[in-house]
């Protein structure tokens, strides 16, 4: 039987993690940093920002791209902290999978497209076309 151990978080903000195999530890522990929800809303905030005009990225790939730093990959969660905190961030550039806005937020964030130059299709951005990932030119 294989199971997964969890340590106590510690004052270094990590926590480990092991594979307990019939009751002994196998392997070499894997530490992973324990981000505060302050700092994921403030990591969320920091890569909008870095969107350039024209491009947009996803809810999940916002989720997607702080993951592995943060434990968290929830597109539900980056949207509500768009929601609630990305009024001083290109807001318009997070978008969902298809590439829609809220239908409130529509028409601003249209015409905020435009103005970049963002790819379009009708009424929602060209995800191929428009689509940005961390580490990406500009």
């Amino acid at each position: 039987m294989t199971t997964t151990r969890r340590a106590a978080v510690t004052a270094s903000r990590t926590r480990l993690f092991c594979v307990v195999v019939a009751g002994r530890s196998v392997g070499v522990p894997i530490l992973w940093p324990v981000v505060t929800p302050d700092e994921y809303v403030e990591a969320v905030l920091e890569l909008v920002d870095r969107i350039p005009p024209g491009r947009v990225m996803s809810y999940g790939a916002v989720a997607d791209a702080l993951a592995e730093r943060s434990g968290r990959a929830s597109a539900r969660l980056v949207g509500a902290i768009m929601a609630r905190h990305g009024g001083a961030v290109g807001w318009h550039r997070v978008v969902n999978a298809s590439g829609a806005m809220p239908p409130r937020l529509a028409a601003e964030a249209r015409a905020r497209w435009l103005s970049e130059g963002t790819p379009l299709r009708q009424d929602r951005v060209d995800m191929r076309t428009a689509s940005w990932w961390p580490g990406e030119g500009m």
